[in-house]
């Protein structure tokens, strides 16, 4: 399934920007890298898009979570992603959009699963499935509420979560449309199949004066020419038949 390769990119993506905001050290691959300030904001775009090192504890949007719910996480994360990757497999055939919004959400999940299962032992702050994911995408937006929060900023996001969030919205657009489309297919082969059936053979009956002569050996089916066709000839030796008698 060479949809799959979306899926590495976001994950490898996300990862790569995450460890290079972050920082880390790799001294046998002579990596080193000293990331951003934590909290520090980096304009890109003037106020509208800057770069700004957080760590997300909990869920999306900065939602907080308890420490069994973080486990619950990191294992849902797992399953989804699981799950994402056999329903891939089963819609091997199905249209390209589909595979591809599911790829992404596939990708994403991954990404933010790493952080939460293994970044508190890889930086040595947190045991396995207590990591922080890093988040680092600042975009300007109008204030709103949300989960009892007010927000004057979009909260502060990863590549991660753009690649779930992108394909969820495809999926919502794409889905019935899909279906839709399965739909008329199966009508048309129904009709197809229909118009391209071969009917029962129907037994040939022809009137002689006043009795009628049934034939019942011809099992080939001629249609309604084929039956008006065999009448005229069986007609034209009755007559001949009359004439000689005469």
């Amino acid at each position: 399934m060479r949809v799959i390769l979306v899926s590495a990119l976001v994950l490898i993506a996300d990862q790569i920007t995450k460890l290079l905001i972050k920082g880390i050290s790799i001294p046998f691959l002579n990596i080193n890298t000293e990331g951003f300030q934590y909290g520090k904001s980096i304009e890109v775009f003037g106020s509208f898009f800057r770069i700004t090192f957080v760590e997300n504890p909990g869920m999306a949007f900065g939602i907080g979570v308890g420490e069994t719910t973080k486990i619950f996480l990191s294992i849902f994360s797992l399953a989804a992603g699981i799950g994402i990757l056999i329903y891939l497999y089963k819609l091997r055939n199905e249209k390209f959009i589909i595979r591809f919004a599911l790829a992404l959400v596939l990708g994403g999940a991954i990404g933010n699963f790493i952080d939460r299962t293994f970044y508190g032992i890889l930086f040595e702050y947190a045991p396995l499935f207590y990591g922080r994911v890093v988040d680092f995408l600042d975009v300007d937006f109008f204030d709103f509420s949300l989960f009892g929060h007010t927000y004057n900023r979009w909260p502060i996001f990863n590549i991660a979560d753009t690649a779930v969030t992108v394909g969820v919205v495809l999926l919502l657009i794409f889905h019935n449309t899909v279906n839709n489309e399965s739909e008329v297919k199966e009508t048309e082969e129904l009709l197809n199949s229909e118009i391209s059936g071969t009917p029962s053979p129907v037994p040939l009956s022809t009137e002689i004066g006043s009795g009628t002569i049934e034939d019942n050996s011809d099992e080939i089916n001629y249609g309604g020419t084929g039956n008006f066709q065999k009448r005229q000839v069986i007609n034209g030796e009755d007559n001949n038949r009359k004439s000689s008698n005469n």
